[in-house]
């Protein structure tokens, strides 16, 4: 059983719940499974710990509010190792989705402007978000226009890249918009695009030998 707390600095840390074992279990009757997870039975808690002694096992309460409570026989340092492990190594294959800021001037000129398009696609394939920000400064507040212009631009450019999670808005002095990375979704659907043909084709080849059996 793996719960989640806070670790130094606030950062989320996952640790194995310890569980009731041997002489901590306080029920009085359980209900015992074997290492291999063979049912033996209910029992009395002495018995069960007897159990557990001659199979050189820990006796685990692994449902305590079952009724009885069930307990397991297995290796207790063992098993918190093997439930750590697996829990770090699930951790590794989760990819996290961050969001990342790209941020832009009314007055940026063309070879800024593509260079961020390109940061923004590299962010893009790697499975982050993406914010994209216009900066105004001082009277470039008056003129939104030219804020929209240039988002409307930047997601054009994105277009095989993003989709549009957010509607851009104005917050302050700043114009955003946020988008998320549509490679997958782009992969799903031209693999379904490419599968109907062959599915056709496939059908069409089965129903010819039909058509000639039935004409003979």
């Amino acid at each position: 059983m793996v719960v989640t707390q806070l670790g130094p600095g606030g950062g989320k840390q996952d640790i194995v719940k310890s569980l009731r074992i041997n002489q901590g279990i306080i029920a009085r009757e359980v209900r015992l499974v074997g290492e291999k997870g063979e049912q033996l039975g209910v029992m009395p808690i002495l018995q069960a710990r007897e159990t557990a002694r001659k199979h050189n096992l820990d006796l685990v309460e692994v449902a305590p509010t079952a009724v009885p409570p069930v307990c397991r026989l297995l290796d207790y340092g063992k098993y918190k190792y093997e439930q750590g492990k697996k829990e770090r190594e699930q951790r590794k294959s989760q990819k996290v989705s961050l969001l990342r800021e790209v941020r832009l001037r009314p007055k940026i000129g063309i070879h800024d402007f593509e260079s961020k398009v390109r940061m923004a696609k590299k962010l893009l394939g790697g499975g982050d978000r993406v914010k994209v920000t216009v900066r105004f400064r001082g009277r470039e507040i008056t003129h939104p226009e030219i804020g929209w212009k240039l988002i409307q631009k930047m997601t054009e450019q994105l277009a095989g890249a993003a989709a549009i999670a957010r509607q851009p808005v104005i917050e302050e002095r700043n114009m955003n918009v946020i988008l998320l990375p549509v490679t997958t979704q782009k992969a799903k659907t031209e693999a379904k695009a490419e599968a109907k043909p062959e599915a056709k084709k496939e059908a069409k080849a089965e129903a010819k030998p039909e058509a000639k059996k039935e004409e003979s």
